[in-house]
């Protein structure tokens, strides 16, 4: 046998006899040297991203409330609470005793709390004390991603989703019944300390029940929904006089014959305004038939010929007359049908709270309805969130311009960075921020479609237009014209690529709110967005890859 043969068939005899056998376990293994953290996980790992980035930012928002010195035991570090917030958040764990569990078995955890866990109620307490402080982390952030050249300003899209609220949506209850509990609350009270002076007298005796003695549990959340409630009441006052005072201005603009837009206004009697717009159409018909009758007798006298063309048409046969006594008609049949049969409109329904999450509201998604709040993202054109606003309303318009001023301010923070580049171009929104005043608001260049998507691209494909839009057109008008321009459906085709992304990779850190109340929500999408750009700066870095 050749002697290659016969060392192959050795190493084989070999192999095989190793193969009965099994590789050892052994865990009473000492180590030879004390282990090193630092050989746990790769350099280019996003745990050591995250403590090196932390170690950069300003934390000293989170050093205000701890104090050091005295008596007892020390305190977790701020800079490692933060550490571990950032990083949960980026890895989609936001939950203070998971992070406590973590801490424990997974090695990026102990990394950064150096294996001294902390409890999931310090956690708790510090994402609670830092309300403000999360809200500029994200600004150091946006800073950090200024220098890494992140931030394409020249499109930036706006929109919104609904996040559930840490809260019932079976929680709401009406006024009736919260005032019902409080004084149920308040009987109860003063009955407990009756009982108890006519047993102990003077004497301390027993402590009141925890539910009546606990600040923070029922008595209090009621107390807190009353008063939003009554808040909402004065919002709800004051919207109906700001409705008065347009339902006023929108009659002077019918009256002089300006372009008010289409579709009918809540604000004012349908009624008062269709005889408002009748009168306004017969009086300009009759000026055209009396300056006609008035340039033929003219040219009668002067032994002219007559003007060529037929004489305006009588004010009873003018077809905008026609159509506006028509809606005077539908109007007032409409107005007799609800005075004459009342009981058959629906009662307005009463206004409710929440009694778990108070600041909360019921808001509609393409799913149903939720308990939560309208979390509102800028995006730029290579998916970095500029600007993030928490809210109540439950539609967008209202959000447009306050997410447009955010825009404008992180563009300003880039600029003061040294981006002298960041200006924004142009901001794309959907359907649902169209509003007038959204269309004729001052600030940058702006599409907002006035349609859905599918009725957009249709309009742009069977009626499509060219050139800027005609002189005089209303704001609504002039947008419907860009968007239907082979350059504007062009444009506004990139915000669904540019913002949809973010929101669905910024949903995978918070689909739903963890704390309670508006301000707590604030703090904790800034942190949530705060942990999603820092993943985009991790991830352009040479040593991510």
């Amino acid at each position: 046998m050749p002697v290659s043969c016969r060392r192959r068939a050795l190493v084989s005899r070999e192999n095989l006899i190793m193969a009965l056998g099994y590789r050892p376990v052994d865990r009473d293994q000492q180590f030879l040297l004390p282990p090193d953290m630092r050989e746990w996980l790769p350099e280019s790992h996003l745990v050591w991203f995250v403590i090196e980035t932390v170690d950069q930012l300003d934390t000293s928002g989170f050093h205000e409330r701890s104090v050091l010195g005295g008596v007892g035991r020390a305190g977790f570090d701020p800079d490692m609470l933060l550490m571990l917030l950032v990083y949960g958040y980026a890895s989609g764990v936001r939950s203070a005793r998971q992070i406590e569990r973590l801490c424990e078995v997974d090695v990026a955890f102990r990394v950064i709390c150096a294996q001294d866990a902390p409890e999931h109620s310090t956690i708790s307490r510090f994402r609670a004390a830092h309300e403000g402080a999360f809200v500029k982390l994200f600004t150091q952030v946006l800073v950090l991603a200024a220098q890494a050249g992140l931030g394409r300003f020249g499109t930036v899209a706006v929109d919104g989703f609904k996040a559930a609220a840490n809260a019932s949506i079976d929680a709401n209850r009406d006024e009736a019944w919260l005032r019902e509990q409080a004084r149920r609350m308040v009987a109860e009270a003063a009955a407990i300390d009756a009982a108890e002076d006519a047993e102990f007298g003077d004497a301390r005796g027993d402590e009141l029940p925890p539910e009546l003695a606990d600040p923070r549990t029922r008595p209090a959340r009621i107390r807190a929904a009353l008063q939003e409630l009554e808040e909402r009441k004065r919002a709800a006052e004051q919207a109906g006089a700001e409705d008065a005072a347009a339902g006023k201005e929108l009659m002077r603009r019918i009256a002089e014959g300006e372009k008010t837009g289409p579709g009918p206004s809540r604000r004012v009697d349908e009624v008062a305004m269709a005889r408002l717009r009748l009168a306004k159409a017969e009086a300009d018909q009759q000026a055209k038939i009396d300056a006609d009758r008035a340039c033929r007798a003219a040219a009668q006298a002067r032994g002219q010929a007559q003007p060529i063309g037929r004489p305006p048409v009588p004010v009873e046969q003018y077809g905008p007359v026609l159509r506006a006594r028509e809606m005077v008609r539908r109007a007032t049949q409409r107005q007799q049908a609800r005075t004459a049969v009342p009981e058959q409109q629906p009662a307005k329904p009463p206004l409710r709270v929440n009694v778990t999450d108070p600041q909360s509201r019921v808001m509609r998604t393409r799913k149903g309805w939720l308990q939560g709040y309208n979390v509102q993202v800028g995006v730029t054109g290579d998916q970095l969130i500029v600007a993030t606003r928490v809210s109540q309303h439950t539609n967008d318009r209202e959000e447009f311009i306050p997410m447009m001023a955010a825009v404008q301010e992180a563009a300003e923070l880039f600029q003061a960075a040294g981006r002298d580049n960041a200006v924004v171009g142009l901001l794309l929104a959907d359907a649902g921020y169209a509003s007038d005043t959204n269309l004729a608001a001052l600030g940058p260049d702006r599409l907002i479609a006035l349609a859905s998507g599918r009725h957009q691209h249709r309009a742009a494909v069977h009626e499509p237009t060219e050139g800027p839009p005609s002189t005089g057109a209303t704001p609504r008008e002039a947008m419907r014209h860009r968007l239907r321009t082979p350059e504007g459906a062009a444009t506004y085709k990139r915000r669904g690529a540019t913002v949809e992304p973010g929101i669905g990779n910024l949903k995978k850190i918070i689909s739903g709110l963890s704390r309670r109340g508006l301000q707590a929500a604030t703090a904790e999408v800034n942190l949530a967005a705060a942990a999603f750009n820092l993943l985009k700066i991790y991830r352009m870095t040479p040593a991510a890859g």
